[in-house]
């Protein structure tokens, strides 16, 4: 990632901030400082949501265009809300609706975008590295709203923003992650930001679902593996239950959804466990979610539950991310460009 320049010098204060990035790629292209300060716009952010008019004049002249290459309900809508918000102008592009259903190439498609002014693309595709190319062919700002089986990182950042919201300091809480690891885009991104912020992680799954290489990468990067989920689940704060993709399985990676349901799911039972072993303990899942397969509806809808929250979040974060990446380097968030309330 390439960072923006300016031939104005930084003031003190803005010399201390994180430098301004060009492409938001992978959750690793961002430090500690960086990541903290997406966050706490966030929080900014998330008040525009309670006000009766939720429009900030930030991005004014701006446009953003979603390029969707798999189907999304909560990233694609949470990103055109979040610009709208912004007052950028958004455009939703669908692969289905695109060219590259009559056989056009990714890099024409984008080309062609980005041909006509745009400021920035995000951009969700079923390869993994697709973001990262994209980045290599045009001058507007990319954002990986979801590569293939690699990464999604604003989805990190807003699981991240929801856990601090209920619990605090992430520093020494313990997350496990659970379910299909080896189909999930969320991992790695939530490995590395959770990691970041000083959490302690344990991923849980059955041997099948395992990527292959974990057990190196976990002894390099400090996170825990674990084929019991009965064993984890007392010591955790933060259950993360991921769906299960079928739609991306090939093969008999476990024998039936009941035998699945009964070794990993996040059972009625399972969740009376979670919660007598930490009352405060939370749920959280990146969604969709499939009821019944690795999460019970008494758990999905439970108290503990953050997953509506993590919706609710995820407008807050990329109205962040965009901030960040599109807005002058003077202008703060819920003021106008001379400086008063918007």
């Amino acid at each position: 990632m390439t960072t923006a320049t300016t031939a104005v010098a930084p003031t003190p204060e803005a010399a201390t901030r994180p430098r301004r990035r060009r492409h938001l790629l992978s959750s690793a292209d961002l430090s500690l400082p960086e990541i903290r300060e997406i966050l706490d716009t966030a929080a900014e952010m998330h008040e525009v949501q309670r006000r009766d008019v939720k429009k900030l004049p930030t991005l004014r002249g701006r446009t953003v265009v979603n390029l969707f290459f798999e189907d999304s309900t909560r990233t694609r809508s949470s990103f055109e809300i979040a610009g709208k918000w912004l007052s950028a102008d958004v455009i939703n592009v669908s692969g289905k609706g695109s060219s590259t259903s009559k056989g056009e190439s990714l890099r024409d498609t984008v080309l062609t975008v980005a041909a006509m002014g745009v400021d920035a693309l995000v951009i969700r595709h079923g390869a993994s590295g697709a973001a990262h190319q994209v980045s290599q062919w045009v001058d507007a700002h990319v954002v990986n709203a979801g590569d293939g089986m690699h990464e999604h990182p604003t989805q990190a950042l807003l699981d991240a923003y929801t856990m601090e919201r209920r619990l605090g300091s992430l520093e020494g809480r313990h997350v496990a992650i659970v379910g299909d690891l080896t189909h999930s885009r969320v991992v790695r991104s939530n490995l590395i930001t959770l990691g970041r912020l000083g959490a302690r992680v344990t991923l849980v799954a059955p041997p099948t679902l395992m990527p292959a290489g974990i057990g190196a990468w976990s002894q390099s990067d400090g996170f825990a593996l674990s084929h019991d989920l009965d064993e984890v689940l007392p010591g955790v704060d933060v259950v993360m239950m991921l769906r299960v993709q079928r739609e991306r399985m090939s093969g008999g990676f476990f024998p039936t959804p009941r035998e699945y349901t009964v070794g990993y799911g996040l059972t009625r039972d399972r969740l009376r466990t979670l919660v007598a072993a930490n009352p405060e303990a939370v749920i959280c899942h990146p969604g969709p979610m499939n009821r019944g397969l690795e999460i019970a509806a008494d758990a999905a809808d439970a108290a503990q539950s953050l997953i509506l929250e993590q919706v609710s979040a995820g407008v807050a974060v990329r109205m962040s991310v965009l901030y960040h990446l599109l807005a002058g380097s003077d202008e703060r968030p819920g003021h106008d460009h001379e400086g008063g309330e918007s």
